[in-house]
């Protein structure tokens, strides 16, 4: 059966994000962690589907490969009209990064002359202005993003950081234009290919900005970006019947992993800690006592399991003692051993009738929807803008990026869970 829009998303938690602000609208979704198969049609009745990858920090050749099968089974296997690339909403990709060879990709292979990028997401205070990236009203590389452990972003120049990823010329439709409408915008973009752009970036400030681009693109055959338009086409051609109501399990045995480093979950797993159990994983035995490790981590969580607040694992850490771990450990090494640290314990805790995951961190996420096997996921409400809970087969999980959610997140999720 014909679906309105396939969406293939480079991270677990951007998937998520996207798939809660189109469920928000209406938007019947289906979630799929992983690339489906080949060979397999789709045959339910949705309107959007949305395959979570874990592509954004691969090399780039394998990045496309992945984003190419994934476009090929949707417009294929699913005859989805429109393929939305969706991507972190603050542009995590460094010069040798993925966003522009997708792109790409995406555009030679469905033969369209141009594709336009929104990646703002006003609802989280991420904007765009004259081609600019704005955090919560700062310059993305003085947000924090410039710490990244993966992707540092040290430009907050959007035509400047996609140039450096692609032979297309780079165009830019400022907000002059778009205060001026629909049509406007449409001309816009059509001036803009004639002169030969290939990319296209769209300034955004609030809401309205969305809806009006909505508007002007919801016939586009392929679309990147943001959470943020994605919600917005779904507000323009709104689904039918509602998004099936999911029942949080009960009794819920609650877990909270965090893996990501960035400054927003450093402040929240700071605050959780205060109040709850915690361990924070020891990279050098994640390395040499793997197992015992596991074990001992996995008897640890139990004990504290029917604590008032859930216990919480976590390798966050600030920047100077993040560099200090990859500097003795090497950065990969690290980064594998806390992923590694996590698939296990997310294994054994399940097998130990753990039911509810809380995590933050998009590889963190990944790594836990993959270790618990999870094949299909329906998206239920938000948590906080672009982090539901999503439920599949007994299980529930918030898969949370890194910079969203406040510093309370971590109990929010838990009393949404009551």
């Amino acid at each position: 059966m014909a679906v309105t829009t396939g969406v293939i998303a480079d991270d677990f938690t951007g998937a998520t994000d996207i798939a809660s602000f189109m469920a928000q609208q209406g938007w019947r979704v289906a979630l799929l962690p992983g690339m489906p198969d080949p060979a397999q049609c789709w045959n339910e009745e949705v309107d959007a589907i949305v395959i979570s990858l874990k592509s954004r920090s691969l090399p780039a050749e394998q990045a496309v490969a992945q984003s190419l099968s994934c476009a090929r089974w949707l417009k294929q296997k699913a005859g989805v009209s429109q393929i939305y690339f969706k991507y972190c909403s603050t542009f995590d990709s460094t010069p040798t990064g993925n966003i522009g060879p997708v792109s790409d990709a995406l555009m030679n292979d469905l033969q369209t002359p141009v594709i336009v990028h929104c990646p703002a997401l006003p609802q989280n205070g991420r904007t765009v202005v004259h081609g600019h990236l704005f955090v919560n009203g700062v310059l993305l590389n003085e947000s924090g993003m410039e710490k990244h452990p993966l992707n540092p972003m040290t430009d907050a120049s959007l035509p400047r950081l996609l140039s450096a990823q692609t032979p297309g010329a780079v165009g830019c439709i400022n907000l002059r234009t778009l205060h001026q409408g629909v049509e406007a915008v449409t001309n816009a973009l059509a001036q803009l290919q004639a002169e030969g752009m290939r990319h296209v970036i769209v300034d955004t400030l609030d809401e309205a900005d969305l809806n009006t681009l909505a508007q002007a693109l919801h016939a586009s055959p392929l679309l990147a970006g943001g959470s943020g338009l994605g919600g917005a086409l779904a507000a323009c051609a709104r689904g039918q019947q509602p998004q099936p109501s999911d029942t949080f399990p009960l009794p819920a045995k609650t877990v909270v992993f965090s893996g990501s480093c960035s400054a927003m979950s450093n402040r929240q797993v700071t605050r959780y800690k205060a109040a709850a159990a915690s361990r924070v994983l020891d990279v050098a035995r994640c390395l040499s006592d793997a197992e015992r490790y596991t074990d001992e981590l996995c008897a640890w969580t139990m004990t504290h399991i029917n604590d008032p607040f859930a216990p919480m694992i976590y390798a966050t850490q600030p920047p100077d003692v993040l560099t200090r771990i990859q500097q003795e450990y090497g950065e990969q090494a690290a980064s594998q051993a806390i992923e590694h640290a996590f698939a296990r314990l997310s294994a054994r805790l399940q097998a130990a009738g753990v039911n509810t995951f809380i995590v933050a961190g998009g590889e963190t996420s990944g790594t836990v929807v993959e270790a618990l096997q999870v094949k299909r996921l329906s998206v239920g409400k938000a948590i906080a803008p672009g982090v539901p809970w999503v439920f599949s087969s007994g299980l529930a999980l918030a898969l949370k990026s890194g910079n969203f959610g406040d510093e309370d997140f971590f109990f929010t999720a838990q009393e949404y869970a009551l």
